[in-house]
């Protein structure tokens, strides 16, 4: 047996272990909805289609770049992650939490790619920060054995500072949380955490996937958030930005959209696989008075290539905004 082949079992304690955590109806939907075969490709989730699970779709955007000449360069863009600095304003922000350093990683796809767990700890080795998130999809399948992409979380993680917490996205099971967590990265499935610097307390609340597994309980993550307190929600795609916003988040951090992954020159997307404006798909964003980001993503998805939009992970700097 492989050495990580125990994170795919699905054994009475782990489920015992997961129903305690979640919830039984919680539970029951997500493990009905990962092993429905007929729902991979058509009928689950706010997207009509889902490409990752085309293989048809694979095949032709392999044989298009081929046909262009530009497959092999698009292969070696998937390992030249960069690294983006940005601003997010909050609110009468304490004092303390002025500066406050959150690195972002997103859609990693670790088995993807050969060399995508070392290109990305070379980049993590490059920046300094107080927190690090992860707003999900590990795999680079949406179904079957994810014991290559555990491998691959196992490589990097020494390599992440703590505290990290982290949300499962649509690529990935929910038999990943024991796992990740043994790790040492917090899952927030419809929870949250106080975050303690310097005195000063900063609310982090994460969903469970709402673009395929319909699992987010955006009430059950924040119900216990302090109104006033500065907070900051995790989601796996930005589609619920209206509902977060609602719920008076500050800050909304999310991926999913890999901001098209192949664009036309000038980063315009052929297709993000989300339902809300292409405006959200990428980089930061505001809606009333929360300011969303939208991470291009440290991976990539359906094939390994990018075209005009590089792979990214994401220093957000938190600062103190008087107005809204």
């Amino acid at each position: 047996m492989h050495k990580n082949d125990h994170h795919n079992l699905a054994t009475p304690a782990r489920l015992k272990q997961l129903e305690h955590r979640v919830g039984h109806l919680h539970l029951k939907q997500r493990l009905g909805i990962e092993t429905a075969r007929r729902a991979r490709i058509f009928g689950q989730g706010l997207t009509f289609l889902n490409i990752e699970n085309w293989a048809t779709m694979q095949s032709l955007i392999r044989s298009s770049l081929r046909l262009t000449l530009l497959y092999k360069r698009a292969q070696a863009n998937v390992l030249e992650i960069t690294i983006t600095h940005n601003t997010l304003p909050i609110y009468n922000l304490p004092e303390a939490l002025n500066g406050f350093r959150v690195l972002h990683l997103s859609d990693p796809h670790l088995d993807i790619a050969p060399g995508m767990p070392q290109a990305l700890i070379e980049r993590i080795k490059r920046v300094d920060y107080d927190l690090c998130v992860i707003t999900g999809d590990y795999r680079a399948k949406t179904y079957g054995d994810h014991s290559a992409a555990m491998a691959g979380v196992q490589q990097v993680r020494p390599h992440i500072k703590s505290p990290v917490y982290s949300i499962l996205g649509n690529h990935d099971t929910i038999m990943m949380t024991p796992g990740l967590e043994e790790m040492g990265i917090q899952l927030l499935m419809n929870e949250h955490a106080a975050i303690e610097h310097n005195g000063a307390t900063l609310w982090l609340a994460g969903i469970d996937d709402p673009h395929y597994f319909r699992a987010d309980n955006i009430e059950k993550a924040c119900n216990a958030i302090p109104v006033e307190a500065p907070s900051i929600l995790l989601s796996h795609t930005p589609e619920i930005y209206k509902q977060a916003a609602y719920a008076d988040f500050d800050i909304m951090l999310c991926g999913h959209t890999h901001g098209g992954q192949i664009c036309l020159p000038g980063g315009k997307p052929l297709y993000c696989n989300v339902t809300c404006p292409h405006s959200y798909c990428s980089g930061q964003w505001k809606y009333h008075h929360m300011v969303g980001y939208t991470s291009r993503g440290c991976g990539s998805s359906v094939v390994d290539a990018r075209l005009n939009c590089p792979p990214e992970i994401t220093i957000h700097h938190l600062c103190n905004t008087s107005s809204r």
